[in-house]
């Protein structure tokens, strides 16, 4: 079984415990003057002489999003709660100024590129060379380095009022990436309470290329409340572990009997705090790579997530290989979001849908080579449902 049942549920595909654990949870265009909560004044700027502003895209069902495109990030998505009141179930800022790095060095809703996740070193292999490109996390590229896309700024094309179209013009030499790299972003709102995002790329030369979506979620709507107590389901029965760096070590092992299987629904905060558990010692908490078992089919649940508090679940669709969790264990209260809310230590969970991290340098990997000629291509749907 997969997909949504009339209740709400998701039934994910897997045994009837694990859905009925899953149930347990139910214990540029025109601006109007509020973009889902937001005053879309405060996002007008030129970021090197390109002009910044706040996207609004709202579904046939009610679900509202703000997108901005410094960094292409979702800034707030509204899904209705159990009670049919409209929540914010991501994280951000009030204001354009609050994303710049010299204020918050967060990658919160962006769109990620060159390269989502990790690159051993800096180090690049193509065709036999290697480039250095920059190291910003632990001696590695991060994120497509310290100015990767989530600090610049995309063109912007809304063509209706469910569908925002975001353009990078990444020239070669892009932190040390090669290529003119021309790639797309396509936010959608569907029916149904879904975000479909779509991500394309060309290159001129050989280089790399793999993005996500970096929104940190918390379903509860409130981000005061840990994300400790969501349920979490991951089809996968296997993961990419990482060393001390948060870097692959080149190997894939089994969930099963370790705190990393969520293979059958259950609390985050069920074991993220076994340190004496190497994986959950490493990452400080989640933040690695699961392996899908979903092999790339879109139309089968990768994700679920539920807050028991709002009754809202999540369910992610996706063609990638690899979906990186990560329990905002570095969030420590030093940064205030919309509201004036602060947020604390796991108030949000990212599900970064993508290639598995250091695809370049472990071969035995699925590639995130793009050469002339071909196009890269990745599609991730977030789907909101209540359940009761």
């Amino acid at each position: 079984m997969k997909g949504l049942l009339s209740s709400g549920l998701v039934t994910l595909g897997v045994t009837a415990a694990a859905a009925l654990s899953l149930a347990s949870c139910g214990a540029g265009k025109t601006q109007p003057s509020d973009v889902a909560g937001l005053d879309p004044t405060k996002f007008e700027a030129v970021v090197d002489g390109k002009p910044v502003a706040l996207y609004s895209l709202r579904s046939s069902s009610g679900m509202e999003v703000a997108v901005t495109n410094y960094g292409g990030r979702i800034v707030a998505l509204r899904v209705p709660d159990r009670e049919g009141e409209l929540r914010d179930v991501v994280l951000g800022f009030d204001s354009i100024q609050a994303y710049f790095p010299e204020n918050n060095q967060t990658d919160f809703g962006a769109a990620i590129g060159r390269y989502a996740n990790r690159i051993n070193k800096g180090l690049l292999p193509i065709d036999g060379d290697t480039i250095q490109l920059p190291t910003n996390n632990f001696g590695h590229c991060l994120h497509g380095g310290p100015t990767g896309w989530q600090y610049q700024v995309y063109s912007a094309e809304q063509p209706n009022d469910s569908t925002l179209i975001l353009t990078m013009d990444s020239p070669d030499g892009d932190n040390n990436f090669p290529g003119n790299v021309k790639a797309t972003v396509t936010y959608t709102a569907l029916p149904g309470n879904k975000l479909d995002i779509a991500y394309s790329a060309t290159t001129d030369a050989p280089t790399v290329i793999n993005m996500t979506n970096h929104s940190y979620f918390n379903l509860s709507g409130n981000p005061a409340n840990a994300v400790t107590d969501d349920i979490l389901y991951i089809n996968a029965s296997t993961f990419t572990p990482v060393d001390s760096t948060y870097m692959t070590t080149g190997e894939i092992i089994a969930v099963a009997g370790t705190p990393m299987d969520f293979s059958t629904p259950r609390r985050i905060g069920e074991a993220i705090d076994s340190t004496d558990y190497e994986q959950i010692r490493n990452g400080n908490g989640y933040d690695h790579n699961w392996v899908l078992d979903t092999k790339g089919n879109i139309e089968e649940p990768a994700v679920a997530l539920c807050s028991p508090l709002s009754g809202i679940t999540l369910s992610v669709y996706t063609d990638e290989p690899g979906v990186q969790v990560y329990s905002g264990n570095f969030l420590d209260g030093t940064v205030t979001g919309k509201g004036g809310i602060t947020y604390g230590q796991r108030t949000g969970i990212c599900l970064e849908t993508q290639h598995y991290p250091d695809s370049p340098g472990k071969p035995q990997w699925p590639s995130t080579l793009l050469r002339p000629g071909e196009t890269y291509n990745s599609h991730t749907i977030f789907s909101f449902s209540v359940t009761e």
